[in-house]
């Protein structure tokens, strides 16, 4: 459950997203302006997210089995030594993103830059920064998502984050993402 609190213009919006490890997550977002709440079928994965470069697919967890790994070798991104590793769907698995290169930080194997690909062209680039030890988790403060077609960026900050937060099941619900926080 993601809830945006700023800025004003999307502030209480809410995405529940429920991965599935046989099939793709199901997805739910309210817009408190229209008081409704909408699922997010999997055609519509790809597309923008409130206007932002990030599309629904991005903000998903990725089930690591829906994908084949290949190791490309090591890289260096911002000073820091990486691995990078390609990704692509495994057959019957659904993304709009042919491959993706993946470069994982050797010292705390956080995702610091990863590049979506369609047949070859790279569309999408998410950065991550501000690495920090948050509760004993690397934790990025902020990701930058460009996408190369439209020749725009987004940066996503983190400003509050808590880890570990005792919670029960009722949380993850269609109606709690209409609750307020």
């Amino acid at each position: 459950m993601v809830r945006f609190l700023a800025p004003a213009e999307v502030k209480g919006v809410a995405l529940l997203i429920l991965n599935r490890p046989d099939r793709a997550s199901d997805q739910w977002m309210w817009t408190p302006a229209l008081q409704r709440d909408r699922h997010i079928t999997l055609q519509d994965r790809s597309t923008r997210f409130l206007g932002t470069d990030f599309t629904f697919e991005d903000l998903e967890e990725r089930d690591v089995d829906q994908f084949d790994y290949r190791l490309l070798g090591d890289d260096t991104v911002d000073g820091a030594v990486c691995r990078q590793i390609e990704a692509r769907p495994r057959k019957g698995k659904t993304s709009q993103y042919t491959s993706t290169r993946l470069s994982i930080r050797k010292d705390n194997y956080v995702i610091v830059q990863c590049d979506n690909f369609v047949k070859g062209e790279l569309i999408r680039r998410v950065r991550s920064g501000q690495i920090e030890r948050v509760s004993n988790i690397w934790t990025a403060r902020w990701i930058e998502v460009t996408d190369m077609r439209r020749h725009s960026r987004t940066v996503l900050r983190t400003e509050k984050l808590e880890y570990n937060v005792p919670m029960k099941g009722e949380d993850f619900t269609v109606q709690a993402l209409r609750r307020e926080s």
